[in-house]
């Protein structure tokens, strides 16, 4: 829906029987132009369909904001005292620096040194 107005929601409501009516191409057509349908039955919102891409986008809002609420409790339990240095950790995993240089980073499918 890309109107956040009673306009714009009042365009986006359609009737259950227009599926029933065999409308179902010609409501997929209009999710396709308009991004978001709210499909009614007995004058209450049954679903809402929407595009598989915006569909794809709220899942990735959704997702970065999962991983920003861990990341504030985490923060919020983050003891300065208790962290460890690159060094200690590479220590206590048993990595060198020369392990380091031989990894290959997986996204890019560059070589990158893994260096904090």
């Amino acid at each position: 829906m890309s109107e956040m107005s009673v306009l714009g929601v009042m365009r986006s409501i359609i009737p259950i029987t227009r599926f029933n009516k065999g409308e179902a191409s010609r409501i997929f057509e209009e999710v396709e132009a308009s991004g978001t349908k709210i499909v009614m039955k007995n004058n209450r919102p049954a679903c809402v369909l929407i595009s598989p891409e915006k569909y794809e986008s709220l899942m990735e809002m959704l997702s970065d904001y999962i991983l920003l609420e861990e990341a504030e409790a985490r923060m919020a339990r983050f003891d300065p005292k208790e962290a460890m240095s690159q060094k200690e950790v590479m220590e206590s995993l048993g990595i060198t620096d020369a392990d380091l240089d031989d990894v290959e980073n997986s996204i890019s499918g560059k070589k990158h040194l893994l260096r904090l």
